[in-house]
């Protein structure tokens, strides 16, 4: 029974988690869209935010215990 609770809470913070972060990426993204008007700079900053995550998302997901 334990161990179904904590499934239970374990997709639940999944789940909110997953929204805010997936929302704070979308209003950071149009905010740095705004920002950035070359065509070179956007790949660069592109380039340089999904290095970042690379290396950002599976450390998060240790953290959380995914």
């Amino acid at each position: 029974m334990a161990a179904l609770v904590a499934e239970f809470l374990f997709d639940l913070v999944r789940a909110l988690v997953g929204s805010w972060l997936r929302q704070a990426a979308v209003a950071i993204c149009a905010w740095l869209d705004m920002k950035i008007h070359s065509c070179a700079a956007r790949f660069v900053v592109g380039g340089l935010l999904g290095i970042a995550a690379f290396f950002l998302i599976p450390v998060i997901a240790g953290l959380l215990g995914l």
